[in-house]
């Protein structure tokens, strides 16, 4: 038999996939799992030609031609680095590793460090779109050796999403490149879902709108500038019915979210170089306080809610105030999200293309949205653009959008709804263009009870003063 073209470690739901989606493309795909069942599985379920399963890993290595490339589809974390330890004695100088999974980038930089001085090159890759992207063209996001680049890409591009006829894979940059736009793809990821659940709250909890009302809302904001994937299933999952009892499904599932780590992480990053993406990490905090049910139900019954109960006496009104603050907060979120890309890269030396990045998440990824197009020409026009809200279609959009925004978190506020991801895109609004934030407060406290200087609008330089009566 011909030798394969690529082989797959890790045989559930998404290798699986991946690997089908590859032997789809005329790909000869070796795959091995760590249990034998799950490789049986497969084939049984999932016959294929082009196909074909290996029990022995050194089998399974000896069935690829060079350079040998083996895609890792496993567990983040130390399952990654126990296959690495498994495959080094196993492969020759010039053979390639690429982990498919959600790994932390500083993981893939030392692993890619680390393989680098057995001569093996090793390639993080993003890979977005769940399930269903990887079995018919995800979102794929590669770094790694760009000389090595060539041996993986027409595997990778001809498996990926499409969005105008050109493939959602591209080079992102060296070392843990890959990982990183992966990690913070996701944190948009929570941002925009979060904005997602804080308008069907307004429009439930303050215009008493119904799921079925809801579903025709979201199902006709999909046919305009909020055309995306998440708006698209939204409206789909108001419209389920409970296949376990009378009613919506909605209405029977618990109010409280798990999450990965990747808003995490993307939170994290931020705080460490210094850019600020409040709407991420408001949407990772957001989850977190969802899983306190107990807690929160306690409280209810203890702290009073102190509202002053504002209703909507035009429900259209409403309904277009929440569209337009939506959009308004997506692109807030997108602003802060592409920020810490383009800091990462001056910080990392990744010299990232973020019109590029911008272009592969238009199909294939879980944010795939229309309004990307608009981001990718916008890093087109000006790939220096330091933040998103400054492209003058932006600023026009936010110019006509940004007062609906506004009165729909004071509306929450008023109500005592939770919305930490659009009162944070207010809040990041107002400090990006504010010609005050108190910091010269700040600076003064910062002397006065410890000696760290200040520094004056009027020459230059670091001053302290000597505070009057102060203990």
């Amino acid at each position: 038999m011909k030798r394969c073209d690529i082989g797959i470690i890790g045989l559930s739901v998404m290798g699986r996939s991946l690997a089908l989606n590859m032997a789809d493309h005329g790909f000869q795909v070796a795959g091995y799992n760590r249990s034998r069942t799950v490789t049986e599985q497969v084939v049984q379920q999932h016959p294929h030609d082009h196909l074909h399963p290996y029990y022995d890993l050194q089998e399974f290595v000896s069935a690829l031609q060079r350079p040998r490339r083996i895609m890792l589809m496993i567990k983040a974390g130390a399952p990654v680095d126990g296959v690495i330890d498994q495959l080094i004695p196993l492969l020759e100088p010039g053979d390639i590793i690429l982990d498919g999974g959600n790994s932390f980038f500083e993981d893939t930089r030392r692993r890619s460090a680390r393989l680098a001085e057995q001569g093996l090159i090793y390639f993080g890759v993003g890979i977005s779109g769940g399930e269903e992207g990887a079995r018919r063209g995800p979102s794929i996001m590669p770094g790694g050796d760009p000389e090595a680049y060539a041996a993986i890409r027409p595997i990778l591009e001809a498996v990926a999403a499409t969005a105008e006829g050109a493939p959602c894979c591209t080079y992102i940059g060296p070392d843990g490149a890959g990982h990183y736009v992966k990690m913070v793809h996701n944190g948009i990821e929570y941002a925009d879902m979060q904005l997602i659940a804080e308008s069907y709250l307004l429009l439930k909890y303050v215009g008493g709108f119904s799921n079925t009302e809801l579903a025709d809302l979201f199902s006709s904001w999909n046919q305009g500038e909020l055309k995306s994937f998440l708006i698209g299933i939204t409206a789909d999952i108001f419209r389920e019915s409970d296949d376990l009892a009378d009613g919506d499904l909605l209405d029977r599932i618990v109010d409280s979210a798990a999450q990965k780590g990747t808003g995490r992480w993307t939170s994290i990053e931020s705080l460490k170089q210094g850019v600020e993406v409040s709407m991420i990490t408001a949407a990772a905090g957001a989850r977190v306080m969802s899983n306190d049910l107990a807690l929160r139900r306690q409280a209810a019954g203890l702290l009073p809610a102190q509202t002053v109960s504002v209703s909507a006496e035009d429900r259209a009104a409403l309904a277009e105030q929440v569209r337009q603050a939506l959009y308004a907060a997506k692109i807030v979120a997108y602003a802060q999200g592409f920020a810490l890309m383009r800091d990462a890269s001056e910080q990392y030396q990744w010299s990232l293309d973020l019109g590029s990045i911008a272009s592969i998440f238009r199909a294939g990824c879980i944010i795939q949205a229309d309004f990307l197009n608009d981001i990718t020409a916008a890093f087109r026009k000006d790939p220096a653009l330091p933040n998103l809200m400054l492209n003058p279609f932006f600023r026009d959009q936010l110019a006509g959008h940004v007062r609906s925004l506004r009165t729909a978190a004071s509306l929450g506020i008023a109500n005592g709804l939770p919305l930490p991801a659009m009162t944070s895109a207010i809040s990041y609004y107002d400090a990006f263009r504010a010609q005050h934030v108190g910091a010269n407060l700040i600076q003064a406290q910062r002397d006065c009870f410890g000696a760290h200087t200040y520094e004056r609008t009027d020459r230059p330089g670091h001053f302290h003063h000597e505070w009057r009566n102060h203990q």
